[in-house]
């Protein structure tokens, strides 16, 4: 399975409009390649260079296999909670240098039929065991 994005090649910089600088909107992803024995998605877009630890900006669950996430999407699967405590989508905002930010997708051989706001942790440990196929897409912004 592959993952792009339109807006951004892989290991490029995030454009502002996707950022809390900006619209602070989703940025659109291209998924190729999905194994055709997927049930669901897990999407999860995480920050490892924040400066308390890994920090969530997206987490969704139970997507329907597609090949397209719109930008600026607003619902998306099952939303579980990021780490500012909302579902959906934050962008990129680091306090201070460059950070790197991860777009993971997780093709499942189920659903994960959990509750909506389920953290990062509780997703993954739920997709334990279910994984088809993953890809990442990561890009970078400073402020």
């Amino acid at each position: 399975m592959k993952l792009s994005s339109p807006a951004f090649a892989n290991g490029d910089t995030i454009p502002v409009q996707f950022t809390c600088d900006g619209s602070d909107v989703s940025p659109p992803l291209q998924l190729s390649d999905i194994p055709e024995q997927a049930v669901s998605l897990v999407l999860v877009v995480d920050d490892p260079d924040a400066p308390n630890g890994v920090w969530d900006h997206w987490i969704a669950y139970d997507v329907v296999p597609r090949e397209m996430i719109d930008e600026a999407v607003v619902a998306l699967g099952t939303p579980g909670t990021n780490s500012w405590g909302r579902t959906g989508y934050g962008g990129p905002c680091p306090p201070s240098g460059t950070h790197r930010y991860y777009f993971t997708v997780y093709a499942l051989d189920t659903g994960l039929g959990l509750p909506s706001r389920a953290d990062k942790t509780e997703v993954l440990q739920s997709l334990a065991g279910h994984v088809l196929a993953e890809a990442i897409l990561m890009g970078r912004y400073s402020r």
